[in-house]
């Protein structure tokens, strides 16, 4: 069972290959080394996640986020208007990424958490996995309370902050092509910014 600790405590559980159920500012997430395989592998399990199916990884500076990913001068002035904030963006990965993370894709998604923990964890660690605190295919959870037993079962320790800010999951934005993959919190600010950006290119 999941013990309850602080950032710090939490720090040292991840950079020890442990697990962890940290706060976001959209949902509670799966913490663990996302530049480790055999800590990813123990993701996958906890969350009886296919190996298929990729898992985002959350980083908490924008030059953490180019240590990841290949990002333009032009996009990453397009991702400082929406980041930190709960957004997930699909970018190309650096080879740093391992391939399980993305399952063999060339492409990760990557988020900048906007929640003073999160930033806090991830600064200590380095880059973590993004992935709801769910079993594959439930409902992502909100508050601890709605955290699933199995998953604190299965996972070293859980940070308590409280009912997150939005309680639900980010929108997904294909970076390369502007477009939302998913309808998540602040989408109404991400239209609004990826419009923008297409008037400003002569795109719209």
């Amino acid at each position: 069972m999941a013990v309850v600790g602080g950032t710090d405590e939490a720090a040292r559980c991840i950079l020890s290959g442990g697990i962890v159920v940290y706060p976001t500012e959209t949902v509670y997430g799966i913490g663990a080394n996302a530049l480790d395989e055999s800590s990813i592998v123990r993701v996958y399990a906890i969350k009886r996640r296919p190996l298929d199916k990729p898992i985002s990884i959350a980083v908490s500076s924008f030059e953490m986020l180019c240590d990841v990913a290949h990002v333009r001068p032009e996009d990453l002035d397009m991702m400082r208007k929406l980041l930190p904030g709960p957004v997930t963006f699909l970018v190309r990965k650096r080879s740093i990424v391992p391939d399980m993370l993305t399952a063999g894709s060339p492409l990760v998604g990557v988020r900048y958490p906007d929640h003073e923990m999160a930033l806090r964890l991830i600064e200590m660690t380095g880059p973590i996995t993004s992935t709801s605190a769910n079993i594959t295919g439930a409902t992502p959870p909100s508050d601890p309370g709605d955290i699933d037993p199995e998953i604190l079962s299965r996972v070293d320790m859980l940070i308590d902050g409280g009912r997150c800010r939005y309680a639900v999951p980010s929108t997904l934005v294909d970076l390369s092509t502007r477009r939302i993959l998913r309808m998540g919190a602040m989408a109404d600010r991400v239209l609004e910014v990826i419009g923008d950006e297409s008037q400003n290119q002569g795109l719209s």
